[in-house]
């Protein structure tokens, strides 16, 4: 940063207060000793959202949450999940995507988020993203999502042994019985 007076780069922080646009900064020149403030702005990238009739529009964190949290409603989940599954999918966004981003991508990280939280606010927000005509569509869904679900189920289940035979670690049975042989 520049002095003012002298036109030397060096000078030291003094003081930093946070403000309402960003920072604000006392800084002391090295060489002639004089004081000065600077005010630093926060830039953040701005995101837009093409929609499906190829308009833009900017990228709305109230919107996503407000989205997010009628599909959740009368749900088990807290708005502190609510406002970091937002928050999460902003950030991956921001780091992945560029800063225009179509509007079905958002939708997508939404349901992948909501399918591994609860599988009703992933129908109910499915069913207007995906834009359900009749209750057919709400059934394939609904099925589609238990597939899925006896698939990893069956996968999990290839981690257990299905014979009875009894294992031992440190002379404990792993079916939970403490009786030692």
């Amino acid at each position: 940063m520049n002095c003012p007076f002298c036109e030397t780069q060096d000078s030291k922080v003094v003081d930093s207060r946070y403000v309402q646009d960003g920072i604000r900064r006392r800084r002391e020149c090295l060489m002639c000793s004089l004081r000065f403030t600077t005010y630093e702005k926060i830039h953040t990238q701005l995101l837009s959202v093409i929609k499906r009739d190829n308009t833009k529009e900017a990228f709305s964190i109230e919107k996503l949450t407000k989205s997010i949290s009628t599909a959740c409603k009368k749900r088990p989940i807290s708005l502190e999940k609510i406002e970091k599954m937002v928050v999460d999918i902003e950030t991956n966004l921001l780091q992945n995507y560029g800063s225009e981003i179509k509007s079905s991508l958002i939708g997508q990280l939404v349901l992948n988020e909501l399918m591994d939280l609860d599988k009703v606010s992933y129908i109910r927000f499915s069913s207007v993203y995906r834009n359900f005509e009749d209750e057919n569509s709400f059934v394939n869904e609904i099925d589609r999502i238990k597939n899925e679900g006896s698939i990893a189920d069956k996968k999990q289940m290839e981690l257990f042994p299905n014979d009875k035979k009894q294992t031992k670690r440190n002379g404990v049975n792993v079916n939970g019985s403490n009786k030692k042989n």
